[in-house]
């Protein structure tokens, strides 16, 4: 399989200037400095993913804020500093997010309405201009998690719009295409785009839910006390799950998977390993990690089982979270 080099080991910056708990000028300035870069290079990653909402770069009417704009340019800035590479993760557009706790959003509407798609496409249009000569070092993830599954077609047509504008502005870089069902790694076969040598497929990994997401307020139907541990029996983690919520259904229910340890994830990537080596990409996993409540020595092999599938099958990664966000790897 293709190698994604240059993004082999990285780590999310979730919190910053995505999924903050308000527009704050102050928090956008202090939470993510060259400092934390550094920390990061210090520690051995070889990239960060920034995901970052579109109303920290555009207002409500779709004026662009150019000080939003400056916080990647600094951050990719930084990078150049310590020797990292950097993706951009659009985490949330203009009439779509994939937050749970946004309740009310319609998460169907973006993929059938020419308008949103509009601007959506002016958006990265413009963030594409403004990172064209980094493409050496910078790479672009469209948007973050499409949670229905039954939109895999519309999606994939607008990824090849994407992919086709973004190409007469950035030729070489990584673009970085994920699935749907919340990017499930078994969503991956489900992709159907136009392919070069710097495409990239992408998923994310939070396999078991019920272990990683243990105690999650966010999760419907996830009691707060609710703790289980790692490893254990693909039916206690099946047995889990019935009992809790339909959301954490995921990969443990898939037929024909062994039992949970390393070998699971061997299971559980076969598919979307199989996709990337016949359409001749590279594959990613941009996020991975487990709750701040699950108790650290469960978290760590579970870590350790998921780097060892990832460096044998040269899927790059980057873990979630740098810090806070309930999974931060710092404090």
């Amino acid at each position: 399989m293709a190698e994604f080099a240059g993004f082999k080991k990285g780590i999310n910056l979730g919190g910053w200037i995505s999924q903050f708990d308000k527009y704050d000028i102050v928090h956008f300035d202090t939470f993510i400095t060259e400092e934390d870069i550094a920390r990061i290079a210090d520690m051995g990653f070889d990239h960060v993913r920034v995901p970052v909402d579109y109303n920290v770069l555009q207002d409500e009417d779709g004026n662009l804020i150019d000080s939003g704009f400056d916080y990647l340019l600094n951050c990719r800035q930084w990078c150049e500093n310590h020797g990292l590479n950097m993706l951009i993760d659009l985490h949330e557009c203009y009439g779509y997010s994939f937050d749970p706790l946004k309740k009310g959003m319609d998460r169907r509407k973006f993929f059938y309405d020419a308008a949103l798609q509009e601007r959506f496409m002016n958006l990265w249009r413009e963030i594409a201009t403004r990172f064209a000569v980094y493409e050496n070092q910078v790479a672009f993830e469209p948007l973050n998690e499409v949670v229905l599954e039954d939109v895999s077609d519309a999606w994939n047509e607008l990824l090849g719009r994407y992919i086709h504008m973004m190409r007469e502005i950035v030729p070489h870089a990584y673009i970085i295409v994920g699935g749907v069902h919340y990017n499930n790694v078994l969503s991956v076969p489900l992709l159907n785009v136009p392919v070069d040598e710097h495409i990239v497929y992408n998923f994310h990994c939070y396999e078991p839910m019920v272990f990683t997401h243990q105690g999650a307020y966010w999760v419907e139907g996830m009691p707060l006390d609710f703790r289980i541990s790692y490893p254990k029996t693909l039916k206690e983690y099946r047995d889990a799950g019935d009992a809790l919520s339909a959301d954490l259904a995921g990969a443990v229910y898939k037929e024909g998977i062994g039992e949970i340890g390393e070998t699971f994830f061997d299971d559980i990537f076969a598919p979307a390993i199989a996709k990337a080596k016949a359409d001749g990409v590279c594959l990613y996993c941009g996020e991975y990690g487990v709750i701040d409540r699950a108790a650290d020595d469960d978290r760590q092999r579970w870590i350790a089982d998921i780097d060892k599938a990832f460096d044998r099958y040269g899927i790059g990664h980057a873990l979630w979270n740098y810090k806070e966000k309930d999974f931060g790897y710092v404090s």
